[in-house]
C-alpha cells in the first residue's frame, strides 16, 4: 500500500515521504481500515516533529492519527459482521495510508447523514472540546472565554456552549478574524488587536466575571483572561498557538483564588470514565446527525501531494481541517 512515511523526525514538509510498505494485517481484536480522508492536525505534525507526548518508531512511521474508513478485514475474535462498516476512529496512528489498524472496540459507526467530512475530523478535536467544557466549572447561564476562536476546537465550542445554554467570549487576534466569525453567524466576537477589547469584554461579561477562561495562544494574554475571570475562576490552559510561557500576576491569583491548570486531551480521554465517553459521543454524533455541528475542510491533497498538504496544513486563515485522501 501507500502510506506518508518519515524516518527522521523534523519539519512535516522536509521528512515526509510518499512511499509503497506492505499492508498491515489485523491482529486479535483489530480491524484493519480502508482510508476515505484522514485530516491534518496539529498534534500530528508535532509527533512528526518530535516534539509531542507521544513518539513514534523509527524509521517507518506513518503519519496520521484520525480517519474515517471502511473495515476491509478483521482480527481474531472481531465480529466479521463489522466487514464493510463506515467507521471513525480517532487515537490511532498511521491513518495517513491507504490502509490502517484500529481496535474493534475504538471505531465509531455512522449514518449516512453523516458527511465523510465531518465524520473525517468528528472524534479528535470535537471530542476533546466536548471533554474540556465538561470539565470546567462553567455550567448552563456563566460565561466562558476562549481565546483561538477562530481555530477548530474554538468554532466546535461555540456549537456545543450554545447547545448546553452557556455564554461564550470569544477572542481571536485579527480583525478579518471578527469577520470570518460573524459571517458564520457566531457572537460576542472580539478581537484583541483593538485597544479596547478588555473593556468591551468586561461590559460583556459583566461585573461577575467570567467562571472559565480557555487559553490556547499563551504569552501576556494570559494575564487578561484571569483579569475577566471571577472570583474562584479558573484558567485552563489547551494550547499555545505562539509557544510563548504564560505571563500571570500573582496578586490577581491570589485575590480571586483562581485555578490554573492544563487540558491535555489524549489523557483524559485515557481515563475517562465509559459511561461518560458513551454520553458525550452520542451527544456530539447527535449534534452532527442534525446538522448542527458542522466542519469543513481546508482541502483535500492526495498522498502524493505531501509537501503541498503540510503547507497548506500551516496556513493562518484556512476554512477547516486539510485532508488527506489515497
Amino acid at each position: 500500500m501507500k502510506a506518508a512515511i518519515h524516518d527522521t523526525f523534523g519539519e512535516p514538509v522536509d521528512v515526509l515521504e510518499h512511499k509503497a510498505v506492505d499492508t498491515p494485517t489485523p491482529a486479535a481484536g483489530e480491524v484493519r481500515i480502508k482510508t476515505v480522508l484522514s485530516p491534518i492536525h496539529n498534534h500530528d505534525l508535532w509527533t512528526i516533529r518530535g516534539n509531542y507526548g507521544y513518539k513514534p518508531e523509527l524509521p517507518g512511521a506513518i503519519g496520521g492519527s484520525e480517519a474515517i474508513g471502511t473495515i476491509d478485514a478483521v482480527g481474531d475474535g472481531v465480529d466479521e459482521k463489522m466487514i464493510g462498516q463506515r467507521v471513525t476512529v480517532a487515537g490511532v496512528h498511521g491513518t495517513w495510508a491507504e490502509y490502517f489498524i484500529a481496535p474493534a472496540t475504538g471505531v465509531l459507526p455512522l449514518p449516512d447523514v453523516i458527511s465523510d467530512t465531518l465524520g473525517a475530523q468528528l472524534i479528535a478535536m470535537p471530542f476533546s472540546a466536548i471533554s474540556l467544557l465538561e470539565m470546567l466549572q462553567a455550567k448552563k447561564g456563566d460565561w466562558i472565554v476562549q481565546t483561538a476562536a477562530n481555530g477548530a476546537v474554538g468554532k466546535i465550542m461555540v456549537v456545543l456552549a450554545k447547545a448546553r445554554g452557556i455564554n461564550l467570549l470569544n477572542l481571536v487576534r485579527r480583525e478579518d478574524a471578527v469577520t470570518e466569525l460573524t459571517d458564520m453567524g457566531i457572537d460576542n466576537v472580539l478581537s484583541t488587536s483593538e485597544k479596547d477589547w478588555k473593556a468591551k469584554a468586561q461590559t460583556l461579561i459583566g461585573k461577575a466575571g467570567a467562571v472559565s477562561a480557555i487559553d490556547s495562544v499563551g504569552g501576556e494574554l494570559a494575564t487578561d483572561l484571569t483579569d475577566l475571570l471571577g472570583a474562584n475562576g479558573e484558567l485552563v490552559v489547551f494550547g499555545t498557538a505562539t509557544g510563548t510561557p504564560l505571563t500571570l500576576s500573582s496578586g490577581t491569583l491570589i485575590m480571586k483564588q483562581i485555578t490554573v491548570k492544563g487540558f491535555w486531551g489524549a489523557k483524559v480521554s485515557a481515563d475517562m470514565d465509559p459511561g461518560l465517553r458513551t454520553r458525550l459521543i452520542t451527544e456530539l454524533v447527535t449534534l452532527a446527525a442534525q446538522g448542527t455541528l458542522t466542519l469543513e475542510d481546508g482541502g483535500i491533497y492526495g498522498l502524493d501531494q505531501l509537501a503541498d498538504a503540510m503547507n497548506a496544513a500551516l496556513t493562518p486563515g484556512r476554512a477547516g481541517k486539510v485532508m488527506l485522501r489515497p
